[in-house]
């Protein structure tokens, strides 16, 4: 069995500040890569505070940067976002920032233009009800609200 590799607090913090400038990382994200590394609390305190410090950290500008990507990449709905930062142990205000980086004309563009993506998809659904329950399942998965997915089902008839 190879033996871990032990890191002094200052590799630990180098290699981790390489981690959060390729990407936004959250406070946790960090944490659990720390604790991987094998170090202790107090060090992996020591690293996130300095973390902070040196603005490599910043859990707001975390929570904007993943909102708008998985809006615009993966076309996830407000719900799935919030859902997913609730997951990272992001805070009611940060979560509230990050979802002001949506805006509104481009949430219900986007929400049509999925779900017309989807109906096309469902052309071999004879079954009406089968459809429906179809499209709002893949719907709600993304994590978009209710009475937007319940008003494109009802269309459908």
């Amino acid at each position: 069995m190879p033996s871990q590799k032990t890191y002094t607090v200052e590799e630990a913090k180098k290699r981790i500040e390489r981690y959060c400038a390729y990407q936004e990382r959250c406070h946790k994200e960090v944490q659990q890569k720390l604790r991987d590394m094998k170090m202790i609390p107090e060090a992996i305190n020591l690293i996130t505070a300095h973390l902070i410090e040196e603005n490599y950290l910043n859990e707001t500008r975390f929570a904007k940067a993943f909102a708008r990507g998985k809006f615009n990449t993966k076309k996830w709905g407000k719900q799935r976002i919030v859902r997913e930062l609730k997951v990272r142990a992001i805070g009611q205000y940060n979560i509230k920032i990050a979802l002001k980086e949506i805006p509104e004309d481009a949430y219900l563009q986007t929400f049509e233009a999925l779900a017309e993506k989807r109906l096309q998809q469902l052309t071999s659904e004879i079954n009406i009800n089968k459809k429906k329950k179809k499209l709002a399942d893949y719907l709600f998965y993304r994590g978009w609200e209710p009475e937007l997915v319940w008003g494109k089902v009802r269309q459908l008839s």
